[in-house]
Order: C-alpha cells, then sequence, then structure tokens
C-alpha cells in the first residue's frame, strides 16, 4: 500500500488529508480513507462501518459518492441511462476502452469483441486451459515449497489469452510488466508518476500490438485479433485505436481478473481449512465455490461511474456530474443479500454476487476467469494431497484490483498408484 500512499501524498498533503478525512468523519459519522493500513489489511471491516453508519457516503478524499449496500451497488450498475462510464476517470492516461463508453459505441465494439466470449466458445477452449495447467504444475510438482502466483496463478490466464489473441506466449514477461503498469488506470488516486507510467505502457503496448495486426492482416488466424479485422473488413467500424485498445484491454483484463481470483480463493481456502477439506471431500462443489471465492474476498473491489442527472439514494442528493463509487467488496457482504455474509461456504446457495459487474458493462470475459479458476483448484487438489500457507502473502498496491503479489504454500504430492 505504500505506492497508493505515496500517490495520496502527491496529491494531498498529509496535514490536508488529516483535515479532509477529519471533516468526513464530522459530518457523516465515518471516513473512508481507502489507503489506510487497515483497508489494505481488511477492507472488510471498513467497508462495514460505512454500509452500517452511511451507505450512501460521500468521501472528501477524491470527491466522490460511494455505495455499500448491495441494493444500491446493483441499482448503479443496471443504470447505464443515469450512470455514465465515460468521464468517470479521475486520471487522463490518453487511454479509453470498453469500460469507458456507453451506447451506441459500446454496443457495436462490445457485439464485436463479444463472439469470442460467449460461453460456447469459452467452452471449447476447456482442453487447451486444462493441458496449459497441467503443464504448469508439472513444472511444480517436484517442488514442496513454491509461489502459486508465480507458478500458475499469473502464467496459466496470461498464457490463454495470449493464444486467444495470437500473440508469443513467450513474451509474457513483457506482458506482466505492461499489465502491472495499465492496471492501474482503473485506479481513483495515482501520482503524476505512475499516471505517466501508465501512458508510458500503453504506447509501448500498442507498438507491440501493431506488429500482430499487420501480421494477421496478410496471414489471418483463429485468433480473436483475425476476427476482428474479418469484421472490419464485412463492414463494421472499428478503428486503429479501437482495435489496439480493445486488444489491450483483453489483455490486461484477461490476466489481472483470473490472477486475483486464483490467489484471493486458494487463501481464503487455505485459511479456512474446513472449507478446503470440504472441497476435497464433495468435488461437486467446485462450481458453487468458485461462485463463494469471488464473493468472499473479489479481484475487483470498487467500480465507478458519473452521474448523468440528479436524483436521490439513500436520502442523499446526488448532482449530475458527480462521480459515484460502487464498493462491490461491500454488497457482497450485505447481510440484507447474503446470510451470514463474511462466512466462507462454498455450498452457499446465493450466487448473486457483483464481482463481475451488472448490465451493460458485466465482465466479457467472466466465463473464461471461472474457467480457469475451477481447473486451477482442481489440478491443485488432484495433485497435492495436503497443501499449507507457507508465509503471510503481501497485497498488490492498489484500492480497486485486490490481490496477493505472492502466495507462498507448502505441499505433499498425492501417492499414485502403482
Amino acid at each position: 500500500m505504500m505506492d497508493a500512499l505515496g500517490a495520496v501524498a502527491s496529491l494531498v498533503k498529509p496535514a490536508a488529508m488529516q483535515v479532509l478525512l477529519a471533516y468526513e468523519r464530522l459530518e457523516s459519522g465515518v471516513a473512508y480513507n481507502p489507503v489506510s493500513e487497515e483497508a489494505a489489511r481488511d477492507p472488510y471491516a471498513v467497508y462495514r462501518r460505512i454500509r452500517d453508519r452511511d451507505p450512501v457516503h460521500r468521501m472528501r478524499l477524491v470527491d466522490a459518492w460511494v455505495l455499500a449496500r448491495y441494493e444500491d451497488a446493483d441499482a448503479m450498475l443496471r443504470d447505464h441511462a443515469r450512470f455514465s462510464n465515460e468521464d468517470r476517470r479521475f486520471h487522463d492516461t490518453g487511454l479509453t476502452t470498453l469500460l469507458d463508453i456507453d451506447p451506441p459505441d459500446h454496443t457495436r465494439l462490445r457485439s464485436l469483441v463479444s463472439r469470442a466470449f460467449t460461453p460456447r466458445s469459452v467452452r471449447n477452449w476447456h482442453g487447451r486451459v486444462q493441458v496449459i495447467a497441467d503443464r504448469l504444475l508439472d513444472a511444480a510438482a517436484d517442488q514442496d515449497r513454491f509461489d502459486l502466483i508465480a507458478a500458475l496463478g499469473y502464467p496459466l490466464p496470461v498464457t490463454v489469452i495470449a493464444e486467444m489473441l495470437g500473440v508469443p506466449a513467450e513474451d509474457m514477461d513483457r506482458f506482466e510488466g505492461w499489465s502491472n503498469d495499465i492496471a492501474l488506470i482503473v485506479e481513483p488516486i495515482l501520482s503524476p508518476a505512475q499516471v505517466e507510467g501508465v501512458r508510458r505502457a500503453t504506447e509501448e503496448l500498442f507498438a507491440y500490438f501493431e506488429t500482430i495486426v499487420e501480421a494477421r492482416r496478410r496471414e489471418p488466424r483463429d485468433d480473436i485479433v483475425s476476427a476482428l479485422l474479418a469484421a472490419e473488413e464485412e463492414g463494421d467500424t472499428l478503428s486503429r485505436v479501437e482495435l489496439l485498445s480493445t486488444m489491450l484491454l483483453i489483455l490486461v483484463a484477461g490476466n489481472e481478473t483470473t490472477r486475483n481470483l486464483i490467489g484471493n480463493g486458494m487463501l481464503a481456502l487455505l485459511r479456512h481449512s474446513d472449507q478446503l477439506q470440504r472441497l476435497r471431500d464433495e468435488p461437486g462443489l467446485l462450481e458453487p465455490a468458485v461462485d463463494e471465492l469471488l464473493r468472499y474476498d473479489s479481484p475487483v473491489q470498487l467500480d465507478g461511474r458519473v452521474l448523468r442527472e440528479d436524483l436521490e439514494m439513500g436520502g442523499k442528493r446526488l448532482r449530475a456530474g458527480e462521480k459515484v463509487i460502487a464498493l462491490l467488496g461491500a454488497a457482497n457482504r450485505d447481510p440484507a443479500a447474503f446470510q451470514h455474509p463474511d462466512a466462507l461456504d462454498i455450498g452457499r446457495k446465493e450466487k448473486s454476487h457483483l464481482s463481475f459487474g451488472r448490465g451493460i458493462h458485466y465482465c466479457l470475459g467472466a466465463s473464461l476467469a471461472v474457467l480457469e479458476a475451477r481447473i486451477a483448484f482442481q489440478g491443485l487438489l488432484d495433485r497435492f494431497a495436503s497443501i499449507r500457507l507457507a508465509a503471510e502473502p503481501r497485497y498488490r498496491d492498489g484500492i480497486v484490483l485486490r490481490g496477493v503479489e505472492n502466495l507462498w504454500i507448502e505441499v505433499e504430492p498425492r501417492v499414485r498408484p502403482a
């Protein structure tokens, strides 16, 4: 969290920050400091206070409304007419993606990209994802201690996405650097240096993608880039920037969400050994287990919009042009929507978490992320008779994206019949 604290310090003097937080607490009974050590360690305790005391809350540190109840967050995400994705950013990074536009441009662009992520298309990838996961686990199988993120959590999704885009998987070390920098674009608090880092990484990745695009124009393949170029030739409007930014979004989002899901999910299971054992005993619970892991510690914690018109919510008057942030992590722990919300229950019946969003901006790659997570968790349980947490992990810096930087585990291989 030190980078986020540094970003705040570069934008707001520490003394001024304390004044803002004190004023916020005075007017509402609670203050939300998303870059505090407490929020980094356990954001859910912070969310609980906001939800209990002031669920439609004015956060002064970044001057935005935050919604902590499931009902309000769900309503915001579904209502793209009044809650716009355009101009929702807190920084001008020079990059606009599918996440930052409204209909009709959003409808046109998403319809082109979504063909690669239909449930049927994703099912066709099952065998290939399994092969990649098996290969990665084979490489780790002779170790009794390894970092799950480095061994599986990062390379599995980035390899799959690279193959879908038709880019060389051997460049994944470069993708990791670009992805880490560009993913900061969603954060509400960035230093000038971080904004510049987003711009630089975007330029470098665009230049890299240009060579892929030109190669596919000459020799199309069975990949997303070739499909987008074919759609362009059939008359669908797709500008150069739209093509490149869409490729960028698929690479970054496809990597970040699944990496965090695998890391956060496995950590939650390791900290709840009864649920890990239950999953071993009842493998049929794998599907609801992944849903529950998404709810319990969401890879994406916040999602923002800009109001198009004045409205009242939770007894507060919100004005057109103001920014509104749905606390997805808070909504997923709302007792009005989930029984015993702070408990991990892999057999939970309620499945309507907000971790993939709602409405027209529902996560395009949700089915793929779930498929990869199921294969990853099943592979770990099949190979290892025992999995234990070897060291307390460090969370990656960020407010919106929540995930561990590393996850060191100790394992004992399952004894196979001779």
